[in-house]
Order: C-alpha cells, then structure tokens, then sequence
C-alpha cells in the first residue's frame, strides 16, 4: 500500500484533537468540584496521560491489537515496545490499508486509552489519594480498557470477528462500549469502593467555575471531531458523515437536557447545557458512522433526556457519583450502543432491518458492563486493601490542593489546619 498524505494528514490532526480532550476534560471536571480540590481534579487527568502515554507505548498496543489470546486480549509481548508495529519487513514505514503508517494509527489510539482513564476519575473527586488513582491508572488500562479493545476493535469476541457476529455484525464506531460503557461502569464500581464525600447529601458541593465548566465542554466537542470522524480512518465521506453525526446528535442533547431541566426545575442552567454537549457526544461516538443525520438528531436528544434524568440517580441510591460519570457516561453510552440496533440505517429495527442488530447491540453491551464492572471491582478492592483510596478527613475537610499538592488555585490564608478561601 502507497503512503496517502491526505489521510495521514487527517489521521495526525484527529490523533490531536483527541490528546486535546484530556486537558478539555481537565477544565470540565475542574470548574465543577470545589475550589478547594480544583487543581488535585485537574491532576487526575493529567496524571492519567501521563501513566498511559507510557504504559501504551510498552505494552498497551499490544494487549489492543496484538496476536490474539482467546478473544479477550492481544499478547503483551507480541509488539511489547511497538516492536514489529512502526517497519515493514523491508525496514520501511509500514502502511496499513489506508494508506497511513501504522505509527500514525499507533498514537490514534493512545489518546483513546488516555481519555477513558481519565474519565473515571470524575467519580472519585474530592477524596483520593494521588498516588492510589496513579497506580489504579496503569492497571485499570493494563486490564479492563487494553482486552475490551481488542475484544471491540482488535478481531476479539464483540468484534466482527467474534461469535456474535453469526447474528449480526456488532457496532461501534468510535468507542460506546470500548470507552464509555467501560469508562462508566468502572466509575460506578469506585464510587461504592471508595465511599461518598463528608457531607455527600447534606452539604451543597456546587461547581466553584461554570465558566471553566463550558470552555471544556466546548474543548470536548471540539476534540471529539478527531473522536468520531477520525474514527474513519481517512478523510473520506464517512469521515464527514461522522462529523455532520456528531454535531447533530450532540446539539440535539443540548435541546433535550434544557427542556428536561425547565420542567422539572424551572431553569435551565448553564451546567445542564454542557452535561448535555458530553451527553450527546457519548451518544452519538458508537453510532456515528451508523446512522444518518436525522436519526442522529432523535439519538441526541434522547440521550440528553436520559442523562438529565439519571444523573440524580445518586441520590436516590445512595452513591456518590461525585461528578455524574455513571450517568452521563454509562446512561448516555449505553444508549448509543442499543440504539444503533433501532437508528442504524442498514440494519436497525425502525428502518425494516430486524431485531437481530439490536440484539447484539444489547449482548456487547451487557458484556462491556459486567467485564468492567467485574475487573474495576476486583482492581478497586485491591488497591483499598494495599495502598488505600481515602485520604485523611481532615484534609477532605481543608481541601486536598493544599495538602496533597502544596498548592492552592486561587488565593487562599491559611490558619492552623483550616484554608479558607478570599473572595473578592
């Protein structure tokens, strides 16, 4: 295959638009903790990209699109390093079937890593030792994000190389299953580990910067076009259906979260309407390529209903969801994947194709929710009996910048063990 400089274009601007959302996802998470915990929130995410950057290149390509083990995971050795994935037999870049090299599609998919690790985090804010997320980070990635990969996109199980593709093919353009689903049913399974905030359903723990909030929304949505169009590989029409897809299932959940607001609470907030930018961009990420423009627009906004409805969850079940992952992410994601098998236009149910699709839709889907929930919890416990999650209630109480970090993100006095906060 001939080197296509288009495509290869395209793929390293998307590859940056994706690495782009980590920080878009630091300002988001970071505007809506307490300004006591800002910059430990914003750390999280960069930690993350820190630990996986590293721990992809070593061995996270390789358990994604290695040699094959049984459908759930590509062998750690087989390109450990990149070792076989960067030349060709003749020493030259090798080029895969897009004409891009292969060290292109490397990076591509290493920033998807990044951002599902660092999604979790948005669960646990508030009250976790730095160094526990860290360590939790490379072996999250190492086993529950590298297998659910490879089973989704790397010839495994849920792929269309698996058994359930006897049925129908199974979807997933961009990542429901792979990033969100998983994303989200690990952060639920961290929320019950790691236990709710002091004060968690008595006190208000409201966002401390709803403009940090929207610019990384709006950093999102702007790195989410190398999400889901660049998930086609090339700059090709798929490419620009994908992008017309996401604009307009993510608009749509915009409209759907106000309007759910409005009538439930008589406002509709500026928080609503960027929960409702991530709610439509989770959507849309495993149907983008899948459905047409117009179905798009009735995923979105149902899915900004959904997520509107579901992030106050928490509250009636008692967990603390500290930044709504589980029902942004999970509700939001797991809608997207289902609803392929009714929106897609090939073979969705509302367009005369069956229930076969939506039934293995429903089957990955499942799947991706217990192999997270599983792998989380068992990675989760482990890490609670060893190094420990919580950090210490007096520091939960002053907040966590200071004592974990040596700094604080706005001005601040401190006196004897208490920080407060000068306001102008």
């Amino acid at each position: 295959m001939e080197l296509d400089t288009g495509a290869t274009a395209w793929m390293l601007t998307s590859a940056s638009l994706v690495l782009l959302m980590t920080p878009g996802l630091a300002l988001f998470y970071g505007g809506m903790v307490r300004g006591k915990s800002v910059l430990n929130m914003m750390m999280m995410s960069f930690g993350a990209m820190a630990v996986v950057g590293v721990v992809y290149v070593l061995w996270g390509w390789s358990m994604s699109y290695g040699a094959d083990v049984g459908g759930i995971v590509g062998n750690p050795f087989d390109q450990f390093g990149l070792s076989g994935a960067i030349y060709d037999d003749a020493g030259e870049f090798a080029i895969d079937d897009y004409g891009v090299p292969g060290i292109v599609g490397v990076g591509f998919q290493a920033t998807f890593a990044i951002i599902t690790t660092a999604l979790i985090s948005g669960a646990i804010a508030d009250r976790v030792k730095f160094g526990t997320w860290m360590v939790f980070s490379a072996i999250w990635v190492t086993l529950c994000y590298f297998p659910m990969a490879h089973m989704v996109w790397g010839g495994g199980l849920l792929s269309g190389d698996g058994p359930f593709a006897s049925i129908a093919t199974p979807i997933d353009f961009a990542g429901g299953t792979v990033v969100h689903i998983n994303a989200g049913a690990a952060a639920l399974a961290l929320a019950l580990i790691v236990g709710k905030r002091k004060g968690f359903g008595r006190e208000p723990m409201r966002p401390h910067n709803l403009p940090f909030v929207m610019l990384g929304a709006a950093l999102l949505w702007f790195g989410w076009f190398g999400f889901n169009a660049g998930s086609a590989f090339t700059a090709d029409g798929f490419a620009g259906l994908a992008w017309v897809n996401t604009t307009a299932a993510t608009a749509a959940a915009i409209l759907g979260w106000l309007l759910t607001e409005k009538i439930r609470d008589g406002h509709a907030t500026s928080l609503g309407a960027a929960s409702g930018v991530v709610a439509g961009l989770v959507a849309i990420t495993p149907a983008a390529g899948a459905l047409n423009p117009v179905g798009s627009l009735i995923l979105g906004a149902i899915a900004g209903v959904l997520s509107a409805l579901a992030v106050g969850l928490k509250y009636r079940w008692g967990y603390d969801d500290s930044l709504d992952v589980v029902g942004v992410h999970l509700v939001a994601g797991l809608w997207g994947t289902i609803g392929i098998g009714f929106l897609a236009t090939d073979t969705g149910l509302f367009y005369g194709g069956g229930i076969n699709q939506l039934a293995v839709q429903a089957i990955i889907a499942a799947i991706a929710v217990v192999f997270s929930l599983v792998v989380t919890t068992v990675v989760g416990l482990a890490l609670k009996a060893t190094m420990g999650w919580r950090i210490s209630e007096d520091t939960e109480v002053a907040g966590i910048d200071l004592a974990v970090h040596g700094e604080t993100a706005y001005e601040t006095i401190q006196q004897g063990s208490v920080v407060r906060e000068v306001r102008a």
